[in-house]
């Protein structure tokens, strides 16, 4: 056999066994030890047709991989996503909402007090919101590793002060904790929180003492109100058909782009989309922030970490971490 067929066979059936052993290792039922063994029967099989290639059963490795690997492919495509878990307190619930004219009604609008990570006093309320009253949107962007990925908010503002932030988390089961390889694999659903400023701004800020940025954000009124109802048509999207959070192409950051997208118009693909880290580099570029400032310049303005961590859970929060952040002009 041509040994470049063998090495392009060899590619394949490595790249599909390493995809195949993840897949088993996130989704196998049973605990650690029965994943252990489907990974060690499914890494043996592989093995074994890996040295067959190369010992010369070239149609019968590729033959008995494809059957065993369709097996595993028709288990996967099986696993559904589902509402109906045992889910960690903080994403127990889901915020859904009605509209009527200008009044909007969420329920399920997160707002904890948070004094550690895992101490915290549980709190679901629901809230009435004017849309006529609506006139600020933020974007708050927080880093907690490297400087490629981090957790998007958007905050609309009200002329009464009052604020509400958007957040599109992965739902996870108690038992289970964030992976970015395990959002691959269907390990978490999706899910889209609203929440006081006070709970998951200062979550970030004060408890787990993230990098955290706000940047004001250049939008029409009538776009912003589009971008808060599309956000809850989204949520109740998912209470009514779940679906699983995927690490690159279903997170907080491309789900946020689709959702301008339907309501701007057709907005530039860029790799910064992926990389939600960058995602203020790309708002600057479509000429979403203060051209006024550099975006170094903002960036300098709008962290507000240490501005959180004075304001604790004042009442004026929401005011506090503004402070210096210049309004728009």
């Amino acid at each position: 056999m041509n040994i470049t067929a063998t090495l392009l066979a060899t590619l394949l059936v490595g790249s599909s066994a390493t995809w195949g052993a993840l897949a088993l290792w996130y989704q196998a039922p049973g605990g650690l030890a029965a994943k252990i063994v489907y990974v060690a029967l499914w890494a043996a099989f592989s093995t074994a047709v890996l040295i067959g290639l190369w010992l010369g059963q070239f149609a019968l490795g590729l033959l008995s991989f494809a059957a065993v690997l369709g097996g595993l492919l028709l288990w996967w495509h099986r696993l559904l996503p589902s509402n109906d878990r045992l889910w960690a307190d903080d994403v127990s619930q889901m915020t859904s909402g009605t509209v009527d004219g200008n009044r909007v009604t969420l329920r399920n609008v997160r707002n904890f007090t948070w004094h550690t990570r895992t101490e915290y006093a549980t709190l679901w309320e629901t809230r009435c919101y004017d849309l006529a009253r609506l006139n600020a949107i933020d974007m708050i962007v927080s880093y907690w590793s490297r400087r490629t990925i981090a957790h998007m908010l958007f905050s609309f503002g009200f002329d009464d002060g009052d604020q509400v932030a958007f957040s599109v988390e992965i739902r996870r089961e108690t038992h289970e904790s964030y992976s970015e390889i395990g959002g691959f694999f269907k390990q978490f659903e999706l899910s889209v929180i609203a929440a006081d400023e006070r709970d998951i701004v200062h979550l970030r800020t004060n408890v787990r003492r993230e990098d955290v940025y706000l940047y004001r954000v250049r939008m029409p009124i009538p776009a912003m109100r589009s971008l808060f109802l599309a956000y809850i048509n989204e949520a109740n999207s998912l209470v009514r058909a779940p679906r699983f959070y995927h690490t690159v192409t279903g997170n907080c950051t491309t789900l946020v782009y689709q959702l301008m997208k339907r309501i701007i118009g057709p907005l530039p693909f860029d790799y910064r989309v992926l990389l939600s880290g960058y995602m203020p580099e790309y708002v600057y570029r479509i000429g979403g922030l203060d051209r006024r400032y550099s975006l170094e310049e903002l960036r300098a303005l709008g962290r507000i970490s240490e501005r959180g961590i004075k304001a604790g859970r004042s009442e004026t929060f929401s005011a506090d971490i503004r402070q210096g952040v210049p309004p728009l002009g």
